[in-house]
Parts: structure tokens; C-alpha cells; sequence
């Protein structure tokens, strides 16, 4: 394996969920930048970042300074936290029997997801019609939604997956894009927390 200023080239780059926050940063300016239309050389022209150094960011093999991300942010009229922020890539499901529980005096308490940032957040109960499809909704840029099924079935669908859930399952997923609930022969229950980014 060959390396350059330490650092090994000539790999393939882990997927973003399994690289922290390299692969979010490497994801995350990826994405901005051809949603932006700039090409690897336009960015080091206007961020003073050299070609090799952006591309090595892209691919997860180097470990940029904070004013490298802060220019690269800037440029890209991103927040630094939006830069560095972990983005779920698809739904993570908790099952009824899954999740790790915990003794709280005479009762227990099933630990299912936690914010690894500062979020606010709204919680609302809704009850699903059997049948029934909810209309399209999303939630904005860095939105994360959480359901809980406290009875009957639901599947939730985007475009891009679809997943179902029953009683004591969880799903967390992000809700930047439109997504449904929808019930099949009966009525659901469930629990939805929607968090929100403070960047």
C-alpha cells in the first residue's frame, strides 16, 4: 500500500455509517458540492484548498483542520455543524425484543435511540385508520423522525426504502425527504418524535 504525507491512498473509503465522522465530512462535502454544481477544481479555486486535499477529504483518507471545514463549509453556505453532522443514510429499526434495558427501581426502562446532538423536538401521538395512507411530509434540512408502534402495523415509505414496524418496534430515519405511514387490514397507534437541528 503506498502512502503520501501519511496517509494511505489507493483505498476504497468504509461507507459513511461506518466511518464516524471522516465518512459524514467526506459524505456530507461530497453531496453539498455537486448539489452546489462545483467541480472538485472550482472548490479549491474558490476556497484556497488544494484539489488534492478537497479530494481526499471526499474520499475519507485525510484529517482536515478546522479552518480547511471552515472554509470548505463557508464556501458551501454550510453551518460547520452541518458539514460534520452524521446524516442516516436509511431507516435504523429497533425491534420489540431489541434494545437494551435497564432496572429503574421496581420497573424497567427499554433504552431505544439517542440525540448525539442538542436537538428541540416535538412529540405527538397518532392514531392510523386501517386502510389508510398518511399524506406525504417532510420536515426539513438536519430533521430526524422517530416512531414508536403502541399498537397494530405500519409501514413507513419513501422513495427510496420501506420498512415495517409492529407493536414494540422503533424506527428512527431522516426526515428531510416526503415520507408516508400507511396501515394494512387494521388501525395503528404510534408514537412520532420529530427533532430538529439548532444549526
Amino acid at each position: 500500500m503506498q502512502r503520501e504525507n501519511g496517509i494511505a491512498v489507493g483505498m476504497t473509503p468504509a461507507p459513511p455509517e461506518s466511518s464516524g465522522v471522516r465518512g459524514a465530512i467526506a459524505a456530507n462535502l461530497r453531496r453539498t458540492r455537486l448539489a452546489r454544481g462545483f467541480s472538485v477544481r472550482e472548490l479549491a479555486e474558490l476556497t484556497g484548498v488544494s484539489k488534492a486535499l478537497i479530494s481526499q477529504v471526499e474520499r475519507g483518507v485525510a484529517n482536515p483542520t478546522v479552518e480547511v471545514l471552515s472554509r470548505l463549509a463557508t464556501s458551501l453556505e454550510l453551518t460547520f455543524g452541518e458539514l460534520t453532522r452524521v446524516h442516516l443514510t436509511g431507516p435504523e429499526v429497533i425491534r420489540h425484543d431489541e434494545g437494551l434495558v435497564l432496572p429503574a427501581g421496581d420497573t424497567t426502562v427499554r433504552a431505544l435511540f439517542a440525540a448525539p446532538d442538542r436537538r428541540r423536538f416535538e412529540l405527538a401521538e397518532g392514531h392510523i385508520p386501517p386502510g389508510t395512507r398518511s399524506a406525504k411530509s417532510s420536515h426539513g434540512r438536519g430533521s430526524v423522525e422517530h416512531a414508536y408502534v403502541v399498537s397494530g402495523e405500519v409501514t413507513v415509505e419513501t422513495e427510496e426504502w420501506s420498512v415495517t414496524i409492529a407493536v414494540g418496534d422503533a424506527v428512527r430515519f431522516a426526515a428531510e425527504s416526503d415520507h408516508v405511514y400507511a396501515t394494512g387490514s387494521a388501525a395503528c397507534r404510534v408514537l412520532t418524535l420529530i427533532s430538529f437541528s439548532e444549526d
